[in-house]
């Protein structure tokens, strides 16, 4: 069953970033993509648990800060050593300005 949280506004988020959201003991990274599309994913990399929100975007990849690894933050897919579990990703939709995510 969905829940839908508002994340964040809209403009929290540049284009091509990440940023962290806490909700109910959980945490998720936001993400906003080149071609201002928005995406959810589990905030914490699969490997050593660093937080993707310090991590580099770029095109649909986040890097971990921590040692490098890399997702597809659309899909959640490891991209390669150290990380080879996926992340989970969640939907998302955009409603007045806030960008929402479906914790359910």
């Amino acid at each position: 069953m969905a829940e839908w949280v508002e994340a964040c506004a809209v403009d929290d988020v540049d284009e091509e970033d990440v940023i962290r959201f806490d909700h109910g003991g959980r945490t998720f990274a936001i993400y906003r993509s080149p071609d201002d599309a928005f995406f959810a994913t589990d905030g914490f990399c699969t490997h050593e648990k660093a937080h993707l929100a310090a991590g580099l975007v770029m095109d649909d990849i986040i890097e971990c800060p921590k040692h490098n690894g890399r997702f597809n933050y659309k899909t959640g897919q490891a991209k390669g050593a150290p990380v080879c579990v996926d992340l989970k990703t969640y939907r998302v939709k955009v409603e007045a300005g806030k960008v929402m995510i479906d914790i359910g």
